[in-house]
């Protein structure tokens, strides 16, 4: 499924099948790969993520809540992987929707200074960290939205649903 909305387009699939620039990996700090899309990632990409993933980890540490890294695309159709770590849901009042925000927007930032044009994103921490999904999904668009109005250089941002429900608040918030 499919659905266009100027500089966004709302996929439901696997984003580890997207040919784009980047995909973003919803990482844990470690980087090492896990549950969801982490572990869809780093299975679908092969050795050479982890191994860049490792590199990163011994030279900076692990990856900050909110700090995104990255590393190559390894056996995937995209060129490069955009780790980021949302944040763990803990009732809304440890910053979780600034740290939310901070993903995606770093995540961008990355993107840009990469020359990324096409961008892939799955739905960051609404799996196993919990994040009210209808609350992400409307931080998710508004902070891509107003990074893209002005940043030109990023020709296409995807959002990838993995489920039904998902994709279903994000094409209802997209067409508000």
């Amino acid at each position: 499924m499919e659905t266009t909305f100027s500089r966004i387009t709302l996929l439901q699939g696997d984003i580890t099948k997207l040919k784009v620039d980047a995909v973003v990996n919803a990482a844990n700090s470690s980087l090492m790969g896990g549950g969801g899309v982490d572990g869809a990632i780093h299975r679908a990409g092969g050795p050479v993520i982890l191994d860049e993933c490792c590199e990163i980890v011994a030279r900076q540490g692990r990856c900050a809540t909110g700090e995104a890294v990255i590393t190559s695309g390894g056996n995937l159709p995209a060129k490069l992987v955009i780790h980021t770590v949302g944040p763990i849901w803990r009732g809304g009042s440890s910053n979780e929707e600034q740290l939310l925000a901070n993903a995606y927007l770093n995540s961008l930032k990355l993107a840009l200074k990469n020359e990324v044009e096409t961008i892939a994103f799955p739905n960051i921490s609404t799996g196993v960290y919990g994040f009210p999904k209808e609350r992400a999904a409307e931080i998710a668009i508004q902070t891509v939205s107003g990074f893209l109005a002005s940043n030109p250089e990023i020709s296409r941002v995807y959002f990838v649903c993995f489920d039904e429900e998902n994709y279903a608040l994000y094409s209802r918030i997209l067409n508000e």
